[in-house]
C-alpha cells in the first residue's frame, strides 16, 4: 500500500490512526515465506472480514498482529506491524505483552484446543481476570463476564472442565476471557467452525453486539462469507500467501474485481439465491515455496492471459480503499 494509500484510509477513519496495521508484511516459517504480501488496516470500531481459502495465510496473519508468530516458530522478513500507530516490528516480549490483551486480544481457533483439558474453566479464567485487575473480585468479575457473553448457568460453567461444556459453551468461555482486558481490537479466528448453524450464528450476534457495546474493532476470520456478508463493514481476500483485494464488504462481496475473489464467491452457497447455480471452484492452491511466477491464481483462472504468467500484480487504491491486485499491461486492467 503506497504512502498516499496510507495517509487517505487514516482521513477517510476521521483522522485516527487504525487500532493495528499490517504495511507490506512477509511472514517467514521454517525457512519458507507462508505470506509475502499482507496490506491490512482496522479502525476504532470497524468491523473487517479476513477471507479465503485454506492454506492462504489468514490465521498467521492473524497472529502477527499480535506479536506470537515466534510461538509458532515464525517471524516477519519484510514489513511493519503497528498498533494505535506506534510500530511494533521487532519489539521485545514485554513490548508485545503490553499490547496483547490489552490493546488487541485473539481467540484462536477451535475452542476445545484453546482451553486446558486439565483445568477446570474457572481457573482459566481466574489467570486471565487477575492480570487484568488483580485487586478485584476475581470470581466476581469472571462471572460478570460469562454474564456479559450471555453464558448459561455461569456458576456451573466456572466449576467445570472444557469437556463438560458444548462446543457453543466453550467459545463463549473463551470470547468472555478475550474481552477480559476491554482491548480495543478482538480478532477471531474461524469463531463459528464445527458449531451447527443455530449456535454460530448466536456467535456472530453476540460478536456484533460485543463490538457495539465495547466500542472494539473486530477482525472475524471465516469461511463463510455470508457470515462475513452480515458481520462485517469491510473485507479482504488472501490467496496464496498476498492479499489480492480489499474493500467495502458490500462492494467486494456483490461486485468483486478480482477473479479469484469472484470464484471464491460463486462457490460458496451461504450467497446463493435459491434455483442459483452453484460453481465449483477447481483445482487446488499452490503450496507455499511452489508459489507460481507472476499471478499465483493464474493456473486457475478463467480470464488468465499471457501476461498474468509473468507480471507480478501489484495492489491499486481506486482512491475508495478498495484494493485490487492488478497486473500491469499498458493501461490498468485485469
Amino acid at each position: 500500500m503506497s504512502q498516499t494509500s496510507q495517509t487517505s484510509a487514516v482521513e477517510a477513519a476521521g483522522g485516527d490512526a487504525p487500532v493495528a496495521e499490517l504495511r507490506g508484511i512477509a511472514i517467514e516459517i521454517g525457512g519458507t515465506e507462508i505470506v509475502t504480501q499482507a496490506d491490512l488496516a482496522i479502525d476504532p470500531g470497524e468491523s473487517v472480514g479476513l477471507v479465503g481459502e485454506s492454506g492462504s495465510g489468514k490465521s498467521v496473519t492473524c497472529r502477527a498482529f499480535t506479536g506470537i508468530l515466534g510461538f509458532i516458530g515464525g517471524n516477519t522478513t519484510r514489513g511493519h506491524v503497528l498498533v494505535e500507530g506506534n510500530d511494533m516490528t521487532g519489539a521485545t516480549s514485554d513490548g508485545w505483552r503490553q499490547v496483547r490483551g490489552g490493546t488487541i486480544a485473539l481467540i484462536p481457533q477451535a475452542s476445545l484446543a484453546g482451553l486446558d483439558p486439565v483445568m477446570k474453566v474457572g481457573r482459566q479464567m481466574a489467570e486471565v481476570v487477575r492480570r487484568y485487575d488483580n485487586k478485584g473480585d476475581v470470581r466476581r468479575r469472571s462471572l460478570e463476564l460469562l454474564d456479559q457473553v450471555q453464558m448459561p448457568q455461569p456458576e456451573r460453567v466456572l466449576n467445570s472442565y472444557p469437556h463438560e461444556l458444548s462446543g457453543g459453551m466453550r467459545q463463549r468461555a473463551m470470547i468472555a476471557m478475550g474481552i477480559a482486558g476491554r482491548p480495543k481490537l478482538l480478532i477471531a479466528d474461524e469463531p463459528t467452525t464445527a458449531l451447527d448453524a443455530t449456535v454460530q450464528q448466536a456467535i456472530l450476534d453476540l460478536l456484533r453486539r460485543l463490538r457495539d457495546e465495547m466500542g472494539m474493532a473486530l477482525l472475524l476470520v471465516s469461511h463463510d462469507l455470508g457470515a462475513i456478508r452480515s458481520a462485517t463493514d469491510r473485507v479482504a481476500v488472501m490467496y496464496a500467501g498476498t492479499l489480492v483485494e480489499s474493500g467495502r464488504s458490500s462492494d467486494v462481496l456483490h461486485q468483486p474485481r478480482h477473479p479469484y475473489s469472484a470464484a471464491l464467491i460463486a462457490s460458496d452457497p451461504s450467497l446463493m439465491e435459491r434455483g442459483e447455480r452453484l460453481r465449483g471452484l477447481f483445482g487446488d492452491p499452490p503450496q507455499p515455496g511452489s508459489w507460481p511466477v507472476g499471478c499465483r491464481f493464474q493456473p486457475r483462472c478463467a480470464h488468465a492471459q499471457d501476461r498474468c504468467q509473468d507480471a507480478a500484480p501489484e495492489l491499486v487504491d481506486d482512491g475508495n480503499r478498495h484494493l485490487v491486485a492488478y497486473v500491469r499491461s499498458g493501461e490498468l486492467e485485469l
